[in-house]
């Protein structure tokens, strides 16, 4: 049986599912993206192709390798896209929630039966059908649980709004003992660069008590700046339109003190360094045409 325990996002990292490349399929279709970006590059012919995805996805294994933290994957299905498995499930202290995604994408979580099977099953939790809720916007500090959703009432009219407020109630109800806050996220079916398809995608906290911030990802301001003033004008790290783009927010901890992030966020990681933290730089530029990066692509399962 797997002991889980995740209560934040920077504890030291033990186990992880890791997304696959392999088999990922054809380009989609314009009708079949799921995201604005994706949309860009299926216009621009510039969508990634899988042989290049598996080789950035191969580099992130082998960092975990590096640091010995226990790896599993998904089963593979034939021409599926099965990259990000963060979006799937996530773990909140010994809890594993299987997420309610987009309909379509029912089968990824289903490839990982083999994890979800060595949980006790009074630790699997399974939200009501109408709580629609995805890992990405399900952000752990602790006491704290900072969830992404969108409140307009135009929610059902955006396939990048993920998270709804329905759910944000069940997982009050589910944990109570937990400071739960919502924020309501800039949403754009067309614009990747005012869309913010999930919570990680202008938020993430790093290091010890830091954290990095796009303002322009949170419809409500006074929301931006509760964020903001809870971890201090010195701790964070403010990320511009084209970083937040490029996924700046979206780098991967396997402790307080490292870090896996994409190469080219120069800035970025010069800060991490400047603040003491070890930067594993990857290449995840291909992966990142999907507007996910390497948060995305990871479920934490065990954190010490």
């Amino acid at each position: 049986m797997l002991n889980l325990n995740v209560k934040n996002e920077t504890s030291r990292l033990r186990a992880v599912v890791l997304g696959t490349a392999k088999s990922n399929g054809p380009t989609p279709t314009i009708e079949e993206a799921y995201d604005p970006k994706s949309l860009e590059h299926i216009k621009a012919g510039t969508y990634p192709v899988e042989a290049d995805m598996v080789k950035e996805m191969e580099a992130v294994a082998a960092v975990f390798e590096k640091y010995d933290v226990t790896v599993f994957r998904p089963k593979i299905i034939e021409d599926y896209n099965q990259i990000f498995s963060r979006d799937i499930g996530f773990v909140i202290d010994d809890k594993f929630v299987e997420a309610n995604i987009l309909p379509d994408r029912e089968q990824e979580f289903e490839a990982i039966e083999h994890v979800w099977s060595q949980v006790p099953k009074e630790q699997r939790i399974k939200l009501p059908e109408h709580c629609h809720i995805e890992g990405g916007d399900v952000m752990l500090y602790n006491d704290y649980i900072f969830i992404g959703t969108y409140r307009g009432a135009d929610y059902s009219d955006y396939i990048i709004a993920r998270t709804n407020m329905e759910a944000v109630e069940a997982m009050k109800a589910l944990f109570p003992h937990k400071k739960i806050k919502s924020f309501n996220l800039r949403k754009s079916n067309t614009n990747p660069r005012e869309n913010a398809l999930h919570l990680d995608c202008c938020f993430q906290p790093v290091g010890k008590n830091k954290a990095i911030l796009h303002k322009n990802g949170f419809l409500e301001e006074e929301e931006y700046e509760w964020l903001f003033n809870f971890f201090g004008k010195e701790n964070v790290f403010e990320i511009d339109k084209e970083e937040m783009y490029n996924m700046n927010s979206n780098i991967f901890s396997i402790s307080e003190n490292v870090v896996i992030s994409e190469k080219n966020f120069t800035r970025l990681n010069t800060w991490l360094r400047s603040q003491g933290i070890t930067v594993e730089e990857v290449s995840y530029s291909e992966i990142a045409k999907q507007e996910g990066l390497l948060r995305c692509s990871t479920m934490p399962l065990i954190r010490d």
